[in-house]
């Protein structure tokens, strides 16, 4: 069995930069081509990351069409553009190599199920780029969760994912165009937001969402909306609450609350830069007698040894070497694929919800 995933890059946006690191630090990868469709963009591309993060082997420069004909690739990377994102991953599919996207995977869920049944198809693994999924964290959060005791019954989940750009980016960036992400903060942000609520609740969906774009950019029949906010109800009485925005500064909170206490996370999406991940549990003490009223916090904090971003153990590391494994393996795992799908019909439903002045709908 081959002991190295072989990447491509489909594509040079920032975020494939941090991926390059990921793949250079992961130990069971390595990468072989970066394609662009400017030739002149991937060689500065390449050469850029060679200068901080060097392979022994450089990779080659190649267009789409020649990285999917590549036989010394077994893996792609897509950070595309939604709006153009699915072509690519159906034609990767195609060419027999596995497939690593960005997020939100399609335009809609009738897209993302076109890319998972061709990669079901020609027997290639699929993945979205959620990074968070890969954190040390979560199973230390998981086991909190399910210790019945810290938080009992799951009641409300609330989360935050927002960071405030700057008027330039308003005018030129791809995140507010209508063609190229139509999905706007919804699609780069919320899809972690509902991301972590499905996880919280164990990927049970939501029976009932209802949505708002709050503020949004563009004119005409498409505008793209830059701040949501969101609310699934789910069968039980369990309730989760979402927002959204690229007009609010920076913050990635999460609380869980339930029948016995709380946990909160202040950085679910991207850890705080430090040696540690951590979230606090808490069961706040009413006290009243007589003429005194208290309320006491009674503060547990809990950490797994991670770094925040580019080391070894770090989550978009262990994103590529999981993945990588899988690839190596010859072993698909359709979980990643199914989640993803999830994801996708909730944010398809919240967004359907809007369009309708907050109608609520029904998931189906």
């Amino acid at each position: 069995m081959p002991s190295t995933c072989r990447w491509g890059i489909l594509g040079t946006a920032n975020i494939a930069r941090k991926n390059w690191k990921g793949m250079r630090l992961a130990g069971n990868s390595t990468i072989a081509a970066v394609a662009s469709r400017e030739v002149a963009k991937a060689k500065k591309f390449i050469d850029d990351c060679q200068s901080e993060v060097p392979f022994p082997i450089a990779a080659q420069v190649c267009t789409y069409e020649e990285l999917l004909k590549r036989t010394d690739v077994d893996a792609v990377y897509i950070p595309l553009p939604t709006g153009i994102r699915a072509e690519w991953v159906a034609k990767t599919a195609h060419s027999g190599k596995h497939v690593l996207c960005e997020k939100p995977c399609g335009v809609n869920a009738a897209e993302l199920q076109a890319i998972l049944d061709a990669c079901r198809a020609n027997r290639v693994q699929f993945m979205d780029g959620v990074m968070f999924m890969h954190s040390a964290r979560l199973p230390l959060l998981r086991q909190v969760l399910d210790d019945g005791e810290t938080v009992g019954d799951i009641r409300r989940i609330a989360s935050h994912f927002c960071f405030s750009a700057p008027e330039e980016f308003m005018k030129s960036n791809i995140r507010v165009s209508n063609s190229l992400e139509p999905l706007g903060a919804l699609g780069d942000l919320g899809w972690y937001n509902l991301r972590f609520t499905l996880w919280a609740m164990k990927y049970q969906m939501p029976a009932q969402v209802t949505g708002r774009t709050l503020y949004e950019h563009g004119s005409g029949s498409k505008p793209v909306p830059i701040e949501f906010s969101g609310e699934l109800f789910f069968a039980g009485g369990s309730s989760a609450s979402f927002y959204c925005s690229f007009r609010t500064e920076n913050h990635q909170w999460a609380h869980i609350s339930g029948s016995k206490g709380s946990l909160y996370v202040p950085d679910f999406v991207l850890p705080f830069f430090g040696c540690e991940s951590t979230f606090e549990a808490n069961k706040p003490l009413f006290y009243a007698d007589g003429c005194t009223f208290r309320m006491e916090s009674h503060p547990v904090k809990y950490a797994v040894r991670e770094y925040s971003e580019g080391a070894e153990n770090a989550q978009e590391v262990n994103m590529i070497r999981t993945f990588s494994g899988l690839v190596l393996s010859g072993k698909l795992d359709p979980t990643w694929g199914d989640i993803a799908m999830k994801t996708q019909i909730v944010m398809d439903a919240c967004l359907q919800s809007a369009q309708q002045g907050g109608k609520s709908i029904a998931v189906k």
